[in-house]
């Protein structure tokens, strides 16, 4: 094997003489450059890692940013959610609970959380952890909501069973045939007066129809008035029992007399614009045990949701009653 040749320096002879090392230094030699370069190599890597990072270490830092973008919209689509489910629990409990007779739920029941703070404290060591632990309650709460409406809705059907009469003689559908809404004028609440013009307290709802269009009776009873009433012109007057009663008024015809028994959606009378009236339209009014209520809150079997939004804007945008 070769080695290589250095020169040293004789003093005794004033010249430089060929030496050869060997072996072993020659061996010290070479791991001293295999240790040198070895270390220099690491200490750039680290470097690299720790400034850069590594391949790794980018593939987790994309795959946490999608994780936390589809959290945010989860957490959008739970609002969302909890949104409708409170929109439900208001009608349950205004709505359907109080035409039943049932008592309602209330707000702070729905939203009711079980304390389970042993599993949010486990979410707390994770990245990002509020966000995460914010969205595990909104789900929680979705469910717990869910759960509970769905209860809710179960007793409602078998109060509904139970008072199945009841539910025919409650008015419960428009008092002319208005799928689309066409017939809407004026509804509940204070109204500019069409004649007397001063502001004036509307205790009905307006439908703006032909004369002659059907009028229909809203649920089961006996009809206890039907003729001239002042300024509510021809007028039909029915008592349903359980302590309702309306009052179909601006009438061109009666097609019924006092004490006649009607069912739901008999027609009783055709539209008009008699007593004191601005044009053909009839005044429909909703009492329960002598009080004045809101006819919109009475359609439950005529309207779904969406036209039952429609109709409360319609009548809230309209500043003038036709009577």
């Amino acid at each position: 094997m070769a080695h290589w040749i250095h020169f040293k320096y004789n003093p005794k002879k004033g010249r430089y003489e060929r030496s050869t090392p060997s072996r072993w230094r020659h061996f010290y030699t070479v791991v001293r450059h295999l240790l040198s370069g070895t270390i220099i190599g690491a200490l750039l890597l680290y470097a690299f890692i720790f400034w850069i990072g590594s391949p790794s270490q980018w593939r987790l830092e994309k795959e946490h940013e999608v994780l936390k973008q589809e959290y945010e919209v989860l957490n959008a689509r739970l609002d969302n959610a909890l949104e409708v489910l409170e929109d439900i629990g208001e009608r349950d409990d205004n709505l359907y609970r109080v035409i039943l007779g049932g008592s309602p739920i209330g707000v702070e029941a729905r939203n009711r959380l079980a304390r389970d703070n042993q599993r949010y404290d486990s979410l707390m060591m994770l990245a990002d952890a509020e966000m995460v632990v914010r969205v595990a309650q909104k789900m929680d709460l979705v469910e717990k909501q869910m759960y509970r409406q769905t209860k809710s809705f179960d007793e409602l059907v078998e109060l509904s069973r139970e008072q199945g009469d009841r539910l025919r003689h409650i008015p419960a559908i428009q008092p002319v045939s208005n799928k689309d809404l066409k017939y809407m004028a004026s509804g509940y609440g204070w109204r500019l007066h069409p004649v007397y013009n001063i502001r004036k307290f509307h205790e009905g709802m307006d439908f703006s129809a032909e004369k002659g269009t059907d009028v229909f009776a809203t649920g089961d009873g006996r009809v206890t008035q039907a003729g001239y009433n002042k300024g509510y012109g021809l007028c039909i007057t029915v008592d349903h029992g359980y302590g309702y009663e309306t009052v179909y008024a601006h009438l061109s015809k009666k097609l019924v007399n006092r004490g006649q028994s009607v069912k739901r959606g008999d027609k009783i009378g055709e539209v008009g614009s008699t007593g004191v009236s601005t044009g053909p339209h009839l005044h429909y009014e909703v009492h329960l045990r002598g009080a004045i209520q809101n006819p919109a809150n009475y359609y439950f079997l005529d309207l779904t949701p969406e036209q039952y939004e429609e109709m409360i804007e319609k009548s809230e945008n309209n500043g003038l009653s036709m009577d």
